[in-house]
Parts: structure tokens; C-alpha cells; sequence
């Protein structure tokens, strides 16, 4: 099993997915009461994660409420064509680069 470090606070370990099924209760454990983060990989690729329930909640709403947003945005703009939207994007990102709001 890999260990790697983000920052100073996270450690994600990284297990196989052939590891998780031989150690599934005590990777439960760790993820459950030591707060643990494991990627689990199949043939040397990423494929999914385990986190406690309470990241996965915050996730969940998270997405949730980015579908929301995404949905009232798209409704906003519905009667507007698509160039001028794009330039409106485009000026968006640009002036959120150069540090300044949005005309």
C-alpha cells in the first residue's frame, strides 16, 4: 500500500483493489475512525475511492448543488445566443485574471 502526502494534514493511501478485498474491515476502520482517504487502483489505475460517510455527504451536496446552479445559470441564458454568451465568458475569465469584476 502507497502513502501520499497533500500538505501537511492529508495522507491518501493508495491500495489495489485485490488489497481491499483481502483487508476491507480494517480499511473500513481507518477511513471510518481515523478519518483515512484510500484510492483504490485496478491494474495500476485509479478507479475509485473510499472515504467516510460524512465526505461523502458534503460531496453529495456539493454536486448536488453545482447541478442546481449549473440548471438556473443554463435557464438564465436560454434565450441568448451562443456567441454572445461565449464572449461573455470569455470577458468573465479575463477580467477574473487580471484581478478585476466583470463588466
Amino acid at each position: 500500500m502507497l502513502l501520499y502526502q497533500l500538505g501537511a494534514i492529508a495522507v491518501i493511501k493508495v491500495a489495489t483493489a485485490m488489497t481491499v478485498r483481502q483487508q476491507l474491515g480494517d480499511l473500513l476502520n481507518e477511513v471510518r475512525y481515523r478519518r483515512g482517504r484510500i484510492v483504490i487502483t485496478k491494474a495500476g489505475k485509479p478507479v475509485a475511492a473510499l472515504v467516510d460517510i460524512e465526505t461523502f455527504e458534503r460531496l453529495r451536496k456539493s454536486d448536488e448543488e453545482f447541478e442546481r446552479l449549473r440548471g438556473e445559470i443554463s435557464d438564465a441564458f436560454a434565450d441568448q445566443p451562443e456567441d454572445e454568451i461565449r464572449a461573455m465568458v470569455d470577458e468573465a475569465v479575463k477580467a477574473a485574471r487580471e484581478g478585476r469584476a466583470a463588466p
